[in-house]
């Protein structure tokens, strides 16, 4: 079955060619930074106007990519939640016209399903059961993984999510938006062990996270050093270097206990900062300690994409779920309340 999958949460559009005979055909992204970074930050009616401007003619792109013709497009899989409203309207409404004009069924994808499913598409994919790591801009889960559908949350951040912690402080230590791959490369200059930020919530029972008492901590330590007049660049590379270190650290040990919980060894991470090379480094290192495996997705499967849409929804239309012609969106979506395949 050969899908389309278009992703429109947020500020980059994706689009993406699957076959579930052949893998993924093709995929494209067009990022939206440049227009939202001389704010530092997404402007939603910006982001919902240029998904507009975007998606059709990168749709026609990665169908000719994908070296097939749009009358072989056998579904459609689009982004319906979670999200912003206008962008996930953008999506949902043209996948579920695009669907109704070829005359093949549409679904609607919760994206951090797409998030959690994208290591399913390397060539050595995990095997169910697992614990799921899911961390991005605006999410941070602990989930159990026994199928696709059936999901147990574990625990999530009660306030910022890790990925938007790295952003704000990114901010704090004026580096370009987005922030969190600029403090994760500025951290690769810091000194370790002149700064100890807090591993916040790891010193009592659960697997429920916390940023924002860590995001508040780097502001007055930032602070300090200005008063001071000793924050150099080096000082900057030391706090992100301290700060990095600290969520890294928090991930880990919330891990681990999701793992003991669980009795589960396989660790999948998924989202935009399971890009982080540090984090990778150090939850590999602590499986290898008790015979686990970590998966993850490519580099550029791990932020938001087209192909992870296409392969999620291309599971569920080939278990006969599909969307009626009602075009609708969820800008607030409870994962656990998907239906299991």
């Amino acid at each position: 079955m050969k899908v389309l999958g278009i992703e429109t949460s947020c500020d980059e559009t994706g689009i993406a060619v699957y076959d579930s005979e052949r893998g993924l055909l093709a995929d494209g992204l067009y990022s939206q930074v440049d227009i939202h970074a001389r704010y530092g930050g997404v402007i939603p009616e910006l982001a919902s106007r240029d998904h507009i401007r975007k998606a059709m003619p990168l749709i026609q792109q990665v169908i000719a990519e994908a070296g097939i013709d749009k009358s072989a497009i056998e579904g459609v899989a689009y982004t319906a939640g979670p999200g912003l409203i206008g962008a996930l309207l953008v999506g949902a409404s043209i996948g579920r016209s695009l669907a109704m004009g070829l005359g093949v069924p549409a679904v609607g994808v919760h994206h951090m399903e797409g998030h959690l499913l994208a290591p399913m598409l390397e060539d050595e994919p995990p095997e169910f059961p697992f614990v799921a790591l899911l961390v991005s801009g605006g999410h941070t889960q602990l989930v159990r993984v026994d199928g696709i559908g059936r999901y147990q949350l574990l625990g999530e951040s009660l306030d910022d999510a890790a990925g938007e912690a790295f952003d704000k402080v990114g901010k704090m230590l004026d580096l370009p938006y987005p922030g969190g791959p600029q403090v994760a490369k500025l951290a690769e200059k810091g000194t370790p062990g002149r700064y100890k930020f807090p591993r916040p919530m790891t010193n009592r029972p659960g697997l429920d996270f916390s940023f924002s008492g860590l995001k508040t901590f780097v502001r007055n330590t930032i602070a300090d050093e200005q008063e001071s007049g000793q924050l150099d660049e080096q000082t900057r590379a030391d706090i992100a270097y301290a700060f990095e270190d600290a969520v890294v650290s928090t991930l880990a040990i919330k891990c681990r206990r999701a793992q003991e919980h669980t009795g589960l060894k396989s660790l999948i991470i998924a989202g935009g900062v399971s890009a982080n090379l540090r984090l990778r480094e150090v939850l590999e290192a602590n499986l290898a300690k008790v015979g686990g495996q970590l998966f993850y997705a490519r580099q550029n499967l791990c932020t938001d994409n087209g192909a992870m849409i296409a392969y999620a929804g291309c599971q569920r239309l080939l278990a006969g779920q599909q969307q009626d012609l009602t075009i609708e969106a969820r800008p607030r979506w409870n994962l656990e309340t998907l239906p299991a395949i």
